[in-house]
C-alpha cells in the first residue's frame, strides 16, 4: 500500500522529468557515465524509500537492480572512481569544486557520507531523514549543462580521469 503522497513525490517526478535525449551518452566517458547513473540510481532509491512504503514493490524492484551494481563498480577502471575524486580534491582542487555536491561528499575519504543499503547517508549519526531540498538540489547539480558536457570522453571531467588512470601508481 502507498503513502498519502508527500513532498518526496514532488522531487521524485522533477527526476524522471529530467532527460540526456539531446546528449551523446554513447561519447561518455564509461566509468564517469556509470558513476554518473550510479548515483541518480542511489538518489531515485533514497528518494523513494521516503516517498513510498519500504515494502512497496517499486522500493523492492531497486533493491534488486542496485545489488547487481555493486558487483559492477568493481569491474576495470570503475573501481578506480573514488580514488579519483580524491585525487581531484588534492591535484586539481576547482574542478573538484565545481562536480556535484553528491560525489565530493560520498566519495571523499575524509567525509562520513556514504551509501548504505543503497541510501544516501549523509550523516550516519542523524536520525532524521534527509531532506527533500538536498534531493532537489542534487538533481539540479546532476542535470547541470555543464556537469553533463564534462562527462565525454574528450571534456574536461573526462580527460582528468584518462589522465588520472594514465598516471596511477
Amino acid at each position: 500500500m502507498l503513502l498519502e503522497k508527500n513532498e518526496y513525490h514532488a522531487v521524485l517526478d522533477k527526476l524522471y522529468s529530467k532527460s540526456l535525449v539531446l546528449e551523446s551518452v554513447g561519447d561518455f566517458d564509461p566509468v564517469l557515465y556509470f558513476y554518473f547513473m550510479d548515483t541518480l540510481a542511489h538518489i531515485d532509491f533514497s528518494i523513494c524509500i521516503l516517498a513510498f512504503n519500504y515494502h512497496n514493490i517499486r522500493n523492492k524492484m531497486n533493491s534488486e537492480y542496485l545489488r547487481w551494481r555493486i558487483d559492477e563498480e568493481e569491474k576495470g577502471d570503475r573501481a578506480q572512481f573514488p580514488a579519483f575524486i580524491n585525487w581531484l580534491k588534492e591535484e586539481h582542487r576547482e574542478k573538484f569544486d565545481s562536480l556535484p555536491e553528491l560525489w565530493r561528499v560520498i566519495y571523499d575519504t575524509r567525509k562520513p557520507a556514504s551509501y548504505r543499503s543503497f541510501r544516501i547517508v549523509i550523516d550516519p549519526d542523524d536520525n532524521q531523514p534527509t531532506p527533500v531540498q538536498s534531493f532537489s538540489k542534487w538533481i539540479d547539480e546532476f542535470f547541470e549543462l555543464k556537469f553533463v558536457r564534462s562527462l565525454y570522453k574528450e571534456a574536461s571531467l573526462g580527460k582528468l580521469f584518462n589522465e588520472f588512470i594514465t598516471n596511477k601508481h
